[in-house]
């Protein structure tokens, strides 16, 4: 089994992050390929070079915003570490052009170049008008509606009336979709997280002085494993948070792998600290045992009709399975046992959904030792479309395959075919 584990000591942010996985081996020109599918092409370039900090070397990305007016484009430096957002400018052509809190990227010269504000709407069809692979455009969206719901909720609208200032902006719409072209690249099976540096101090936005971290960061961060006040600035941003709320299958301190290889994504500015977010390409034996949680509770008292609305928020918020059981409990009443499993980082959110959302009193949990199968993905193309397959091995050898039914079942209906003449394809093709 292949792990991908982040070691967040200086924190996170979009373009750290690209620089750390071009650096353990994802090959910039692949993810620049890539990257040019999106219909805004056009309108960036991306800049990679190697560098140092504080005697470590690593890769350094820029995002290079082109302008239609030559004498406007400028380069955002990706300054992971601080809400470049202490400026509001008024420009000469009578427009206000405010950082809001959450922005990554720092202006090199006097910017008078408008960015447009995009909707999450807007974010899912540049993603779904590109020729992407279906599993680029599932995380590229998961982790785009976690900084919607981040936001709605700090600014208390609706997830449909936020307008992205800043993961709106091309360059940060780069660094998300640029995350999950690096990640299905490295075909990693599992994906932990050290705890989290958050810096602390000021910073200076729009709306005044705000704390670091800031509220959409915290906000996305709920559950997460953190520190604070290494340094004296913001280490980590909604675009790496989002990263890690949406990728992280674990958080921890520990780690218990074989290290393959190292890489470094460097930050702009310069802490006490290396500003640099490291990540290690690990490896275990194929029959890996993964400890998790399973949560149960019975039910003799509740409308059977409410099991699926609670299945469906269990699972929107981490569960990893949800399976009921029929069974007799005392006096011979007939009854429901809930079972659900799910890992460290949304135990608490789920203990809450079963106790509010369900008519127990209580629940019992424990923790289960789960033996796994190496997994690989790949991506099958197909006459009827590209179809994500996932793989088990064991020593080395392809014993089982499975494809992805959500996308198998959206081919059907769009090719009008019977979803069993999706899989037979499948089947033929491999």
């Amino acid at each position: 089994m292949k792990i991908l584990y982040y070691d967040c000591f200086a924190g996170i942010s979009g373009d750290m992050n690209l620089g750390a996985l071009i650096d353990l081996g994802v090959n910039k020109d692949y993810l620049i390929e890539e990257l040019n599918k999106l219909t805004i092409s056009q309108e960036f370039k991306i800049k990679v070079e190697t560098k140092h900090k504080m005697g470590i070397t690593g890769t350094k990305v820029d995002v290079i915003l082109e302008d239609s007016n030559p004498a406007h484009e400028h380069i955002h430096n990706h300054n992971s570490n601080e809400h470049m957002n202490k400026h509001i400018q008024d420009h000469e052509h009578g427009h206000v052009h405010g950082h809001r809190y959450g922005q990554e990227h720092e202006h090199t010269d006097t910017d008078t170049h408008n960015h447009e504000h995009r909707n999450l709407n807007n974010i899912y069809k540049i993603i779904d008008d590109s020729d992407l692979n279906e599993n680029v455009k599932k995380l590229s969206k998961d982790m785009f509606l976690v900084v919607a719901k981040a936001e709605a909720k700090v600014h208390g609208k609706s997830i449909e009336e936020v307008h992205f200032h800043e993961v709106g902006a091309v360059d940060s719409i780069v660094d998300i979709i640029g995350a999950a072209i690096c990640i299905d690249n490295l075909k990693v099976d599992r994906i932990m997280s050290s705890t989290v540096e958050l810096g602390g101090g000021f910073v200076r936005c729009a709306h005044g002085i705000i704390p670091v971290p800031a509220p959409a960061t915290t906000e996305i961060l709920t559950q997460i494993p953190i520190h604070m006040g290494k340094v004296n600035s913001e280490t980590t941003t909604p675009t790496g948070a989002a990263i890690l709320k949406t990728m992280v299958n674990e958080f921890t301190d520990k780690i218990d792998f074989k290290i393959i290889k190292t890489g470094y994504g460097l930050g702009t500015k310069d802490f006490e600290i290396p500003n640099v977010l490291r990540t290690f390409l690990g490896e275990v034996d194929d029959k890996v045992k993964d400890v998790q949680t399973m949560l149960e509770i019975n039910i003799d008292d509740m409308n059977s009709e409410l099991f699926g609305y609670i299945e469906d928020k269990l699972f929107e918020n981490g569960a990893l399975d949800v399976y009921k059981t029929p069974i007799i409990m005392k006096k011979g009443r007939p009854a429901i046992q809930l079972s659900i499993l799910a890992d460290s980082t949304s135990l608490h959110k789920i203990e809450n959904i079963l106790l509010v959302e369900t008519t127990t009193l209580g629940l019992r949990k424990y923790t289960v030792e789960k033996v796994m199968l190496d997994r690989e993905f790949i991506t099958l193309s197909t006459k009827f479309g590209d179809i994500p397959i996932k793989k088990g091995l064991l020593d080395g050898k392809v014993i089982k395959m499975k494809p992805e039914y959500e996308v198998c079942k959206r081919l059907a209906k769009e090719n009008r075919v019977p979803i069993r003449t999706i899989y037979d394809e499948i089947y033929r093709l491999t």
